[in-house]
Parts: C-alpha cells; structure tokens; sequence
C-alpha cells in the first residue's frame, strides 16, 4: 500500500510500505511477536527484478540507503528496490520502544534518563532482549523474502554489518529463491580473531598511515611538510597546545576523517593548518562532516538504534570479551589514529547474550556473489575480506571487486566503481 510518509520526502512520493508481523523468537513461534518496516521502490517501466536492500549497522535502518536510490535505479535499471528495517531499528519493532519512539524526549535517539530506563529494560526481560540477535534477523529476511518477494530475478544486496546479516540467511535461513548477492564492504568473517571489531583501531591507523604515506609520495602534498607526515602526526599528537583543537580524544578526530573521500583529502590540509596554530581546515572538514550527516538525516527514521549496536556487537562481533581499558589504552599508545568501538565493547551496562554455536559456520552453497570492497576502507580490513572471500570460494562462485582508493559503503563512497560492477553483475 502507498507509505504514509509518502509526501514526506520527493524520493517517498511513488514508495510502497508494509508492515509484518513476525516472531519475536524464531525458535519458539509461539512467542510474542514485533513487527518488521518495509519500505519499496517500484522500478521505474516493467519490473525485471528485485534488488533487497541490506543496511548496516547493525543499528541502521533501511534509511541508509534512501540518499543512493537514484544511483541503484541508474545501476539496476528495472529493478524494485526493496528496503526493510532490521529488528530494532528504524520503524520497525526496537529494543526499547518507550524510549526509542519519535513522541519519546530524544526521538528514536536516547537522550537523559533514557539511557538508564532502557537499559534497565534490556536487562528486566532478557528474553525478549535477547531476541535481537543476528539469527532471529537473518530468518526475518527470509520470511519477508519468500512472503513479500515476487516472480522476477531477486538479488541481495548487503553493506557492512547487512554483508553478516546476508551471510548468516545464507547460512542458516536460506529464502526459497534467490539469483544472486552483491557484498558491500564485507565484514570479517565471525571468527576472525585478527579483524574483529575489538582491533578496529589497528584497522584504522593503519589505512591513517597509508594515506599520510600517499601525501610523502606526491610533490604536490608532501611541499607543505619537512618531514615524513607520519611524524608530523606523532609530533603534533604529543603538543597539546596544537592538539587542543581536535578535542578530547584527537585520534578519534583524526580517523574521522578517513570515512569519506572529500574529508580524507583535506587531512594533510588540517595536519598542516594544525601545526602552525590554524584551524580553518579543521573547521572546514567538520563543516563537510557535518553536510554528509545531513545529507541522511532529512529521513526521520534515519539513525543508529545504539542499544542494538551495543547488545550485536558485543554478544557475536567481539572476539576479545575479556579486553580492559588499560589494555586499550596501552594499544592506543602506539597510533596515529584510533576508534573510539573498542572502548564501547567493554564489559558492564548494556546485556548481552551468548554467541551462537554455529558461529563462524560458512554456507554450504553460495549463489553467484559480487563482493566490492575498498582498499582504503578504515572499517573493515581488506585483508579480512580477502580472506573471508577465499574461504567463500569454497561454496560457490565468489569475486572479489576491489577500489583502490574508497573507504567504506562503496555505494556512498565509491558510486561510479559501483554501478558500474552492479550493471556487470546483473547482466544488463
């Protein structure tokens, strides 16, 4: 049926939505249930096929992808673009739905004393919270797929935490039909214990110094520094009258930037600005910051469900559970850049659930899988996907794209370099 939100935005105005009901536990259906948000965009003349559209997170909605339905039609041209919202997110049923609901203080955001009657919650009624985990989701995709999917080619399409999601449906929930699966920034496999979300910040600095290292290499970069850029870093990290400006956690500040193409070029800029005592390329790089979240927010129901990402993230997605601050802060010591994820799957607050016996488990059959992935991604390591992609050629025919220069979400970062694999992977 047509959105209700269908005058909302332009990119709603010809959108169609449902709502599911399905079990809170798939193993026990005869439990409660929640409901699953759906969101399709009709293609545009007849309809070849559908293209299901993933979204990360594991605390983002399918509104992550509204800003590229433009660039996916262009791609897949005569595909329906259907778009759901993981349990907990989004308009779907969420793990706190006092707190998380658009009447509450903050919105879908908590905000305040929200935090603590949330959290207070999760933990009152470790049933339902436990729940929200990566295999209940994975069998929700499946059901909405066999019940809402039609007739025609059907692909799924994965970014980030959506290429677990979509793995684990390969897994352990496998939809009745399916043509293909294009995995955007793959995530390293479950039980990969040398890129798990607990070594992000290694991750992180390490594509930081590659891109300081570009900057040496090219005359035009390099002129406005006497030295290599990797200690003009270290040098204005251990200043911190120079610092003060990237505030409290300057590596934090300094990785930032490495998310998006336009903001990583400007980084030499700032580093360069910062040691003199000038911030206008700061500035202007946190202006840019602050353009591409707006570019996402015009989307009310746009925004990381943080108790989902909290309770996923550490229960399946952190092979260090036993990991202190201290030991984080010896780590930390020795980089350039850093991420402040490690220090959010520490123990303590937020409930988790134990992991899940069959994690790590590869899927028996892989329908043919594009995996796109950037070579500058300071998220998810390249060579993490490159060894999850040959353990994948296993169970079927798996190719491994690969940009030079993007860093994570392709689709965002990377759009010419992904329509064009995408066109090729349809066969249009």
């Amino acid at each position: 049926m047509a959105c209700a939100d269908a005058q909302a935005h332009q990119a709603f105005r010809d959108t169609q939505c449902a709502k599911l009901a399905v079990p809170l536990d798939h193993d026990a259906v005869e439990t409660d249930t929640i409901d699953l948000f759906v969101r399709k965009f009709p293609a545009h003349g007849a309809p070849r096929g559908e293209l299901w559209l993933i979204a990360g997170g594991p605390g983002e909605s399918g509104a992550s992808f509204y800003p590229f339905v433009d660039t996916l039609r262009a791609a897949a041209p005569g595909y329906d673009l259907i778009v759901p919202d993981h349990r907990g997110t989004g308009l779907s049923t969420r793990l706190c739905p006092e707190e998380e609901s658009n009447g509450s203080p903050g919105g879908m955001a908590l905000e305040g004393a929200e935090w603590g009657s949330c959290i207070g919650a999760m933990h009152a009624n470790p049933r339902r919270t436990h729940s929200f985990s990566i295999g209940n989701a994975a069998h929700d995709l499946s059901l909405l797929m066999d019940r809402l999917g039609g007739d025609g080619r059907r692909y799924l399409y994965g970014v980030s935490y959506g290429t677990q999601l979509v793995l684990r449906v390969l897994t352990t929930a496998p939809p009745a039909r399916l043509d293909g699966v294009i995995l955007d920034s793959l995530v390293p496999a479950d039980d990969d214990v040398r890129h798990d979300l607990s070594r992000r910040s290694q991750i992180t600095d390490r594509i930081g110094r590659q891109v300081l290292r570009d900057c040496d290499a090219q005359p035009d970069c390099s002129r406005y520094f006497n030295q290599p850029l990797e200690q003009e870093v270290a040098e204005l990290l251990t200043d911190s009258e120079l610092a003060k400006p990237l505030g409290p956690n300057p590596k934090y500040t300094l990785a930032a930037l490495l998310d998006f193409p336009r903001t990583r070029a400007m980084l030499p800029f700032v580093i360069a600005g910062l040691r003199r005592g000038d911030t206008a390329w700061l500035d202007h790089a946190r202006a840019e910051l602050g353009n591409i979240q707006q570019s996402f927010s015009a989307f009310p129901q746009f925004g990381s469900s943080i108790p989902l990402v909290s309770l996923i993230s550490r229960s399946e997605n952190n092979r260090r559970p036993a990991q202190t601050a201290e030991a984080i802060d010896a780590e930390e010591a020795g980089l350039l850049f850093a991420s402040p994820l490690p220090r959010h799957l520490l123990p303590g607050g937020f409930p988790t659930y134990a992991e899940p016996d069959d994690l790590g488990r590869m899927p028996e059959k892989m329908p043919p899988t594009l995996v796109l992935h950037g070579k500058r991604d300071p998220k998810t390591a390249f060579a993490g996907a490159e060894a999850y992609v040959a353990r994948l050629q296993k169970s079927g025919d798996v190719t491994l794209a690969a940009s030079e220069n993007a860093p994570h979400y392709l689709l965002m970062t990377d759009p010419d370099f992904v329509s064009q694999e995408l066109t090729a992977f349809l066969g249009e």
